[in-house]
C-alpha cells in the first residue's frame, strides 16, 4: 500500500534535503552552532545533574513487539583472572549482546526509509548486511550537547500519564511550553513527556509498549517551524501507537528521519527530570546526549544527562 496524499503533503512542507548540502549526513544537528551551545551552558544555575537513561538489563523494556530488538544479555568473560601468572593483578571483563535500540537510544537518520530513499535523497539500498548504513549512520553524530527543553505534556494536562490513545498535537506542545514558561528555539533538543514511562518503571512491559500515547503526524511541521535539532520522549514507539490514521504505520518516523533529518529518541526516563523542573520552576537546561559511535549502525544507546 502506497503512502497517502496527506503524508506526501506534509513531507513536502518539512523536507530538508539539500538544506545543508548534498553530502550532509547530520540533518538538523547542523542547527546546534557554537553560539547555541554557549547559550545552553548559560542555562546551568545549580549544577544539579539528572540522568535520563534506563538501566541496561536483561529484563528491560523490550517485549518482542519489535522483532530482533532484544534486551541486553550480559555475560562475564573473565572473573578475577590473573592474566600474567599467579599472584599478579587480576581482572574481570564483560560482554553484552543487545539490540542497539533496546533501551534509551537515538534513532539514526538511516533507521527509516520510504519510497526507496533515506535522508537527503540517498538510496535505501545503501544500507547493507555486511556494512550497515553507508550514509547517516549513528556514528555521524560525533557529539551532541545543546539546550534541552522539557515539554511536559502530561503535567500540563494535569495528569500523571496520558491515556494510551492520546495523539500529542501541536496545540499540546504549545500548551506545554506555556506551562513550563519556556519557548522552543533553533538548535534545541526537545524532550516530550507523556508519563508512559511510569508503566515500564512499574514492570508492566506489555502495557508500556501498547497502546501508547505519542506524537501525532501533525507535530513534525511544528518541530520544523521551530528548527528543533532533535526530539526524544518516554515511550517505546515515539509516535502514537496504534497509528492515528488507519494503516499508516510510523509516519512520524518517516517525516522526522527521512524528510527532515531530525534525530529522534525513545525510552528516555523523564520522571526525575519532570519532578526537578517542577520543583525549580524552569524547563530548560544543558543536555549532553551523544550516542555510542557504532560505525554503520542505524541507532545506538545513549546515557543522557540534564544539568540544571
Amino acid at each position: 500500500m502506497s503512502l497517502p496524499a496527506e503524508f506526501h503533503e506534509i513531507a513536502k512542507r518539512v523536507n530538508n534535503w539539500g538544506r545543508w548540502g548534498a553530502d550532509d549526513e547530520r540533518g538538523t544537528l547542523n542547527l546546534i552552532t557554537d553560539a547555541v551551545v554557549r547559550e545552553a551552558v548559560a542555562t546551568v544555575r545549580t549544577g544539579r545533574r539528572i540522568p535520563l537513561a534506563l538501566p541496561l538489563r536483561h529484563d528491560g523494556v523490550q517485549s518482542g513487539l519489535v522483532p530482533g530488538r532484544v534486551n541486553p544479555l550480559h555475560t562475564m568473560v573473565q572473573i578475577n583472572q590473573e592474566l600474567f601468572g599467579p599472584g599478579t593483578v587480576a581482572t574481570s571483563d564483560d560482554a553484552v549482546t543487545m539490540g542497539l535500540q533496546a533501551a534509551t537510544h537515538w534513532d539514526a537518520l538511516s533507521h527509516v526509509s520510504h519510497s526507496g530513499k533515506i535522508y537527503n535523497g540517498r538510496p535505501a539500498d545503501t544500507i547493507t548486511a555486511p556494512g550497515g548504513a553507508r550514509f547517516s549512520s549513528v556514528s555521524a553524530v560525533e557529539h551532541l550537547v545543546s539546550r534541552g527543553v522539557l515539554l511536559d505534556v502530561a503535567r500540563a494536562r494535569g495528569v500523571d500519564r496520558l491515556p494510551g490513545d492520546h495523539a500529542i498535537t501541536p496545540e499540546d506542545l504549545a500548551a506545554a511550553e506555556e506551562f513550563g514558561g519556556v519557548r522552543v528555539r533553533a538548535g534545541d533538543i526537545v524532550l516530550v513527556r507523556t508519563g508512559q514511562m511510569r508503566l515500564a518503571l512499574a514492570g508492566d512491559r506489555e502495557a508500556y509498549g501498547y497502546p501508547s500515547p505519542g506524537l501525532s503526524v501533525r507535530t513534525p511541521a511544528w518541530f520544523h517551524a521551530r528548527d528543533v535539532a532533535a526530539v526524544a520522549n518516554d515511550t517505546l514507539t515515539f509516535e502514537i501507537f496504534p497509528p492515528e490514521i488507519a494503516d499508516l504505520w510510523l509516519p512520524v518516523h518517516a517525516l522526522h528521519l527521512v524528510e527532515m533529518g531530525l534525530l529522534q529518541g525513545q525510552n528516555w526516563n523523564l520522571e526525575a527530570l519532570s519532578a526537578a523542573c517542577a520543583e525549580e520552576g524552569r524547563h530548560a537546561f544543558l543536555l549532553t546526549a551523544a550516542p555510542e559511535p557504532f560505525a554503520g549502525a542505524t541507532g545506538a544507546p545513549v546515557a543522557p544527562v540534564a544539568v540544571l
